[in-house]
């Protein structure tokens, strides 16, 4: 036998060998494509979770699962095990037509991307004997000589002139994959999320050409009523097959201790309860979970040391109790200490609230007679910021014109998220105890008590507080948006004939304010 004889022979004895497992062609072709070694992780009291993946999407290569949906944890190689599935599947099947869907065409197309680009390594077409058509090989669209193709789209738009698999065969031919259909940020708005699920039951599940084409699901779960719980409810009219793969299991065992360890995911679990259920655990909260514990609030004895002080106010429309109140509080920004040292970890001291229910014109005596109070305070605010509504357009365009005080708006844009996920954002701070209030502060039981209502879902009655602490929160230690060495020099220039004149100007803008009004 010659030489190139021997190595034909060997490279088809390869090809079959990786043509029959799935887990092999991975940890081939993984190093090739990326230069780096394919690790099966190894966790405890079960077998890895790249093996499970592998094998429910084998069964559908033997059509013995058609309707496939495998829930798995953010960071765990999903998307790697499926672009390798796709390559592995034109291997044997090189007429296959897939579909893959993403929250954004983007994404999808990255994924294909590298669908193409291990199917343009010499090694592979070596092996398979696969050729991609010169003409037809962008990352989002590409096409095999044999005229498979591979298409990339968003779950919420137009697919056009796609389909999945091929008519009448009893083979696979291939599939609709759907890969984390919505977008974490965006999940929380009945809109958004909606759109996707009416564009999946009105457009995507109509894309398989055949019977036999399967359709697989494999992402995060996000929202109690997301895809996943869709397709779980058995909307559709299918009963799907269910892989459902959770970072911690019911012993406290890590699914991928190599790249996620129990020590990590444990203090996950503490800091955003939430989002760890859903996206770590593949159970979201119920609709209308309660995002704040009363135990996440310290209670101070003593006031803290503060760097800022601030004032963040939500105004209200009407006096009409069944509607939202308008808001006024007062925060200190301090260094948390723990035995006396400071950590360099910032927090968020509740320093005062007011929550009253008067007509728009009566806004300015109320903020004004509020803004005294604080003024009194050894370290007085410097900066109030007020939300961009009509009420408190008309209460930034008054105080704009004072003296000792600076006045910044907040606008609510599509960036900074729905409502719910204002207060989803700001539930890590708040479970990490980074708001403290007064311990025996004539507000801390009625803005305790109001943050124990606050729902993921936007269902609880009132959220004016709220609102005061999630921009406090968004402003300070989020965004960083506050100047600390600024307020301290102010302070330090700042004489007690100064203060006197500060509270002096209140005074008579008060009393401006009460003549206005009467």
């Amino acid at each position: 036998m010659d030489k190139a004889t021997q190595v034909k022979l060997e490279n088809a004895e390869l090809a079959a060998k990786l043509k029959g497992s799935l887990l092999l062609f991975i940890q081939a072709f993984f190093p090739i494509l990326t230069g780096r070694e394919f690790i099966i992780s190894r966790p405890n009291g079960r077998e890895s979770h790249f093996i499970t993946i592998c094998r429910a999407l084998t069964k559908c290569t033997r059509l013995e699962s058609l309707r496939l949906l495998i829930n798995v944890p953010p960071g765990h190689g999903k998307s790697v095990i499926v672009s390798f599935w796709i390559a592995w599947c034109y291997a044997k099947w090189v007429d296959c037509n897939f579909l893959y869907i993403s929250f954004a065409k983007s994404l999808a197309s990255t994924h294909t991307d590298t669908v193409r680009r291990l199917m343009s390594l010499t090694q592979y077409k070596t092996l398979f004997g696969v050729q991609l058509r010169e003409d037809s090989q962008a990352k989002d669209a590409f096409t095999t000589e044999a005229g498979g193709t591979v298409a990339a789209f968003g779950s919420a738009g137009a697919i056009t002139g796609r389909n999945a698999g091929l008519p009448g065969l009893d083979r696979f031919s291939g599939a609709v994959v759907i890969d984390d259909s919505h977008k974490p940020d965006e999940v929380h708005s009945d809109v958004i999320r909606e759109s996707v699920i009416t564009n999946f039951r009105e457009t995507i599940q109509q894309r398989p050409r055949g019977i036999n084409v399967p359709i697989v699901f494999i992402g995060q779960r996000l929202h109690e009523q997301d895809l996943p719980a869709y397709f779980l409810a058995g909307e559709d009219g299918y009963d799907w097959d269910k892989v459902i793969l959770k970072s911690l299991d019911d012993a406290g065992n890590a699914l991928y201790p190599e790249a996620f360890p129990l020590d990590m995911l444990l203090i996950r679990q503490e800091k955003d309860r939430y989002v760890f259920a859903a996206q770590h655990q593949q159970d979201p909260q119920p609709a209308g979970g309660g995002l704040f514990m009363p135990e996440d609030f310290p209670l101070l004895a003593d006031e803290p040391e503060y760097l800022i002080t601030f004032i963040t106010a939500d105004t209200a429309e009407t006096e009409d109790p069944r509607n939202d109140a308008s808001v006024f509080s007062f925060w200190g920004m301090y260094d948390i200490k723990t035995q006396s040292r400071k950590t360099g970890v910032m927090g968020l001291h509740w320093i005062a609230c007011r929550e009253l229910r008067v007509e728009p014109k009566h806004l300015e005596g109320e903020f004004l007679d509020f803004w005294q109070d604080c003024a009194r305070h050894p370290m007085p605010p410097l900066v109030a910021f007020i939300e961009k509504k009509s009420t408190g357009v008309t209460l930034l365009s008054v105080l704009k014109g004072m003296r000792g005080l600076k006045v910044r708006e907040i606008e609510r844009t599509r960036k900074s998220g729905s409502k719910s996920q204002r207060f989803i954002d700001i539930q890590p701070y708040i479970a990490s105890k980074q708001v403290s209030l007064p311990a025996h502060g004539v507000h801390t039981d009625m803005c305790v008590t109001h943050m124990k209502k606050i729902t993921n879902n936007d269902s609880h009655a009132h959220d004016d507080i709220a609102d005061t602490c999630s921009d406090a929160v968004r402003i300070a230690l989020m965004d960083k948006l506050l100047h600390i060495h600024t307020h301290k020099e102010a302070l330090f220039k700042s004489t007690t004939k100064e203060a006197a004149g500060r509270l002096s100007r209140i005074a008579a803008l008060k009393k401006k304010a009460y003549e206005k009004r009467t």
